[in-house]
């Protein structure tokens, strides 16, 4: 299976991303109750802001999976003292599914690392799940996350997590790629 990358234009694909993102299954995406317009003008903010990029990810040429890359300096995440130069942030909603594929997710989320980590000035990736979300910490520990504490944020209390090239070269996920 070849997963790839590409900006986000949420203009054509916003009956997609509105399914997505509003899906039960994405109740940590925090868009359970966002209108078509919401979903439009959130990912129409993020195509403008030079700090938050948004892409849309495609196994086999048919999207699947949402990947969000920012700045952690200019997040909400800013002013914490443990970040760093050299920090990307990153979030990643793989497309809910009624057949889901074993192996699917743990392989977008070795591909999501690995488009962080393709710039050679990334020296860590940064997430902050909801502390809830038991099957992103799994996921994020198989691919290399460290959680650093818990943080307050205006939504959720998060697993603020860190993940150097060395933590994903050695992890189960990483390692296997």
């Amino acid at each position: 299976m070849r997963l790839t990358t590409e900006l986000l234009d949420p203009t054509p694909h916003l009956a997609l991303l509105h399914a997505w993102v509003t899906h039960p299954r994405s109740v940590f995406w925090g868009m359970q109750d966002a209108t078509v317009e919401q979903v439009h003008d959130e990912y129409a903010r993020i195509a403008a802001d030079p700090h938050h990029h948004a892409l849309l990810g495609r196994a086999d040429g048919e999207p699947a999976f949402l990947m969000e890359r920012y700045d952690p300096a200019r997040s909400p995440l800013a002013g914490l003292p443990e970040l760093r130069p050299g920090d990307v942030g990153m979030h990643v909603l793989v497309a809910p599914t009624d057949r889901p594929v074993h192996g699917f997710t743990a392989a977008v989320l070795r591909r999501v690392m690995e488009e962080c980590l393709a710039d050679p000035s990334v020296r860590r990736v940064v997430v902050e799940p909801d502390v809830r979300n038991d099957k992103i910490a799994a996921l994020n520990a198989a691919v290399g996350f460290v959680v650093c504490r818990t943080v307050d944020l205006a939504d959720k209390t998060a697993a603020l997590s860190f993940c150097t090239r060395a933590d994903f070269s050695s992890s189960a996920l990483g390692g296997a790629a």
